[in-house]
């Protein structure tokens, strides 16, 4: 009995810490990237990103069609032999090779479709990633398989820092919008090559038809949903791109770029870590529950009041970082941002469905979710862009119901359970932000310290209002970062 609480205690500290660890990793990674596009927007016009935002659109599937669920397979099953991870290289280099020339093939329709002829030699150029990443895509699985995050680390920072110097260097000396477009075949082919020197793995000649099969039988559904995910995360693009201007196209993309620093990584990360972790328990109902709760607390603390604070901050750092061009893009930020609160609860209650092994159910759940933003977008288009990004935040909350559904039903996770874990921290994190709000319009300083004091100031508020309330969700950080700790120092020991 003790040896199985033991278990559940060191799982449960390596899942949030590796969480914590895996958003930090991206947040750093994402940060260069994010740093290395403010560069940009100083050489770069906005409509630049918006030609590069609607190639990514296509990019983001044949990206899917590439893996085809075979990585979440790989993971989750709980034998893997050197013929499954050889069996899915051979069928994503494949896949990989198909989803290009499918994108070469369909560049002209693309172009056509956006009336930008430029977008032609774009989509060509851009589509040669899917191919470099179907080479790291098992690297990636093996060692998210065994939860070395750390390694993961070592790979993508350097890979971030070379394609940003890269970029730069090229944006300087006048490439325009190639600068974007060296960024991320840069990023891919390092990313790509370290992973091959860091990680010991290589595949044989081991191929199996029955192999292949099993994990395509899981992975398929995955991959619709994924699929089906991918074409509406970026449907956003696609229908500004088809009716606005580039230029808007550019301001959406930009602003999508510096939520999705905080919100967009953390989501990766919870997903990244606690599926391969709690599917070694994916039977034990209790324990899965127990650790989802405690997951939704930890990110709930940290994804909340930063995304109020960048709500506050929107202007003042548009000001400091951009020039007056990007201006217009801060109400998208701010937005965006509002509507980014509840994504990392959808990533959370998902997850369930895949440690449960029902791919069915997670693809039936994407395509009722996916006609609810269709009706969504058909009303809210009527009324301009602004229509577009106000129906993204009801889009978010409405979804948030059928994606709770399923977490009753597996872990006995209920609504109001899940309510009580996360609203008293929302509640806190919007206090702050009206305190930085008022805080700021009363003093009489700049754009650069406004960011400085005002961030500051919030800062300190939150975490004092959560210490003097004993909230669980800061209490519930401070034991992890003090076992984290601990377990550091004892190492060094």
């Amino acid at each position: 009995m003790r040896t199985t609480m033991n278990s559940s205690n060191n799982l449960r500290h390596k899942t949030i810490t590796g969480v914590i660890w895996t958003f930090f990793e991206q947040l750093l990674r994402v940060g260069i990237q994010t740093i290395t596009t403010i560069i940009l927007a100083w050489f770069l016009l906005p409509a630049d990103f918006g030609l590069m935002a609607m190639t990514a659109v296509f990019f983001a599937i044949a990206n899917s069609l590439m893996d085809s669920g075979f990585s979440q397979a790989l993971i989750r099953k709980k034998e893997v032999d050197q013929t499954d991870y050889s069996t899915a290289f051979y069928a994503n280099l494949v896949l990989g090779l198909l989803a290009y020339l499918l994108l070469f093939a369909s560049a002209s329709l693309i172009a056509s479709f956006y009336n930008e002829p430029r977008l032609v030699m774009l989509v060509r150029v851009v589509g040669l990633v899917v191919i470099i990443n179907s080479f790291q895509m098992v690297q990636v699985a093996d060692l998210t398989r065994n939860l070395n995050f750390k390694i993961q680390f070592k790979v993508t920072m350097p890979s971030a820092i070379f394609s940003g110097v890269v970029a730069i260097s090229m944006a300087v000396m006048g490439f325009g919008i190639w600068s974007l477009v060296a960024q991320m075949l840069m990023s891919s082919f390092a990313a790509t090559a370290l992973y091959w020197i860091v990680n010991k793995w290589r595949p044989s000649k081991d191929f199996s038809v029955e192999s292949l099969n099993e994990m395509f039988g899981f992975g398929s559904k995955l991959f619709l949903s994924s699929l089906i995910n991918t074409v509406f995360q970026n449907i956003y693009i696609i229908v500004i791109g088809k009716l606005f201007l580039a230029t808007l196209v550019g301001y959406y993309f930009f602003a999508q770029k510096l939520q999705q620093v905080v919100v967009t990584q953390l989501t990766n990360a919870i997903q990244k870590v606690t599926y391969p972790a709690l599917s070694t328990i994916q039977d034990d109902n209790k324990a899965l529950k127990e650790f989802y709760r405690k997951i939704i607390q930890v990110v709930t603390y940290i994804v909340f009041p930063c995304m109020i604070a960048l709500v506050v901050l929107a202007e003042p750092l548009f000001s400091v970082m951009l020039k007056d061009d990007w201006l217009p893009a801060v109400p998208y930020l701010q937005l965006l941002c509002i509507a980014g609160l509840l994504y990392p609860l959808h990533a959370i209650n998902l997850n369930i469905l895949k440690v449960k092994g029902r791919s069915d159910l997670f693809l039936y759940l994407e395509i009722i979710k996916k006609l609810m933003i269709v009706i969504i977008i058909l009303i809210s288009v009527q009324f301009g862009i602004f229509g577009i990004l106000v129906g993204q935040i009801v889009s978010s909350v409405l979804a948030y119901i059928p994606n709770s559904y399923f977490s009753v039903k597996m872990i006995d996770y209920s609504v109001s359970e899940q309510l009580k874990d996360f609203i008293p921290t929302l509640l806190l994190s919007i206090t702050m932000g009206v305190f930085m709000y008022v805080t700021g319009s009363v003093l009489p300083i700049g754009n650069f310290a406004y960011l400085l004091v005002i961030g500051l100031a919030g800062t300190v508020f939150y975490v004092l209002i959560n210490h003097l309330l004993k909230m669980p969700a800061q209490l519930l950080m401070l034991q992890i970062i003090k076992e984290q700790y601990l377990k550091t120092g004892h190492n060094h020991g």
